[in-house]
């Protein structure tokens, strides 16, 4: 007799984590891997993402990893090519968030505008259409998950317009796909993080110069801290399994509180 936890069993099924290298990425292959998925990781850094695909197969799940800058048309469907030998792709995380240079909006580069559409924003719809291509001609369905960010939503400033750009397209791309999705059974959803902590956040908690941008970055969120990659798992684990069977263009906020909270709200009256 099968159970609610069956739901959550992603036994038999692939999934593809984009930006997998990184410490958000390292948990959630990590989580679908023991929730039963077959999981390839692409990041830029091959290094980084075998480090992930080796500690997943080092507690006994099934692991790939390519290195490859996924904001060309080409470079996915070489990429794809290669998957394709491996088994058929049931799940996609689009995690990608690349490293930019922040600059005022009155002074931004083309140059670097460019290039953080095209790895925050292009590089999500090429591997997303790409993925649901083979879905439907496979006709079994599948979930994309795309990973936006407050950022997408609320201004962060510090530089940030870019970023802030792509990551809203990344929420209005993951609307317009569920919808033109939805009767092929591909589901498509976003989650919205806060900052989370990776090695770019440790060194700024540790260093007492950048201690005023992490206290007001705190301060933002409600829950009082930054959101631990563990804690990214369930989000994506659910929108990626049958439990989320009838959950489609979804902008699903996990950062502990951020948006609900109004810049102005205060806990003192």
């Amino acid at each position: 007799m099968s159970t609610s936890i069956d739901l959550f069993d992603l036994s038999g099924r692939t999934a593809l984590i984009t930006g997998g290298g990184g410490s958000l990425g390292g948990a959630i292959g990590l989580g679908l891997s023991q929730a039963g998925a077959r999981v390839i990781v692409i990041d830029i850094n091959l290094a980084n993402a075998q480090k992930v695909a080796d500690n997943i197969k080092a507690n006994g799940g099934e692991a790939y990893a390519f290195a490859a800058d996924l904001s060309t048309e080409p470079v996915v469907e070489a990429i794809f090519a290669k998957i394709d030998e491996i088994a058929p792709v049931d799940i996609v995380v689009n995690a990608i968030s690349a490293n930019i240079d922040r600059y005022p909006p009155e002074e931004f580069p083309t140059s670097e505008w460019d290039k953080t559409i095209a790895s925050d924003l292009t590089s999500f719809f090429l591997i997303s259409r790409a993925a649901a291509q083979r879905m439907i001609k496979a006709g079994k369905g599948g979930s994309i998950i795309n990973f936006g960010s407050i950022a997408g939503v609320t201004a962060l400033g510090r530089g940030s317009v870019a970023y802030g750009a792509a990551k809203g397209g990344v929420m209005q791309m993951t609307r317009d796909c569920s919808f033109a999705w939805a009767q092929y059974n591909i589901r498509v959803n976003s989650i919205l993080p806060c900052q989370f902590i990776n090695a770019g956040w440790t060194s700024f908690m540790n260093d007492p110069a950048r201690a005023t941008l992490v206290n007001r970055v705190k301060s933002g969120i409600p829950m009082g801290r930054l959101g631990n990659p563990e804690e990214m798992v369930g989000p994506v684990l659910f929108l990626a399994s049958d439990a989320a069977s009838m959950v489609t263009g979804v902008a699903l906020p996990v950062d502990g509180g951020n948006l609900a909270m109004n810049p102005g709200g205060s806990l003192d009256w």
